[in-house]
């Protein structure tokens, strides 16, 4: 392998290491709220932790480095391979924010009353 094999395959793999952690920090807020239950923790469903992470990580590393493969292999440039991925990091973040609401249980506090 050529140094500069090395250094686009090092950069392939920094972004989806970026693209993971984005990813990851985008999601969280969101599932915050099944994770500690809200109010008495009545709203608690720890699946996000089993069933989304996972797939919100996979997620935000094969789609920067599927975009940065695809375009090195098409164009050849590495600049434009890093703003490929880098967009495409951003159009799924932005997907993943519109797309993606974890279910939240009615409250229990809050009813009509007495």
């Amino acid at each position: 392998m050529t140094p500069s094999h090395t250094s686009t395959g090092v950069a392939g793999c920094l972004l989806a290491g970026f693209g993971a952690a984005t990813a990851a920090l985008a999601w969280a807020p969101r599932a915050a709220i099944s994770i500690d239950g809200g109010f008495e923790g009545h709203a608690r469903d720890l699946s996000v932790l089993v069933v989304d992470l996972p797939l919100v990580l996979l997620g935000g590393a094969l789609v920067p480095l599927l975009t940065w493969a695809l375009t090195i292999r098409w164009v050849g440039r590495p600049w434009l391979a890093v703003l490929a991925a880098v967009t495409a990091l951003a159009l799924g973040v932005w997907g993943l924010l519109e797309w993606w609401t974890p279910r939240q249980a009615p409250n229990p506090g809050y009813g009509q009353g007495i």
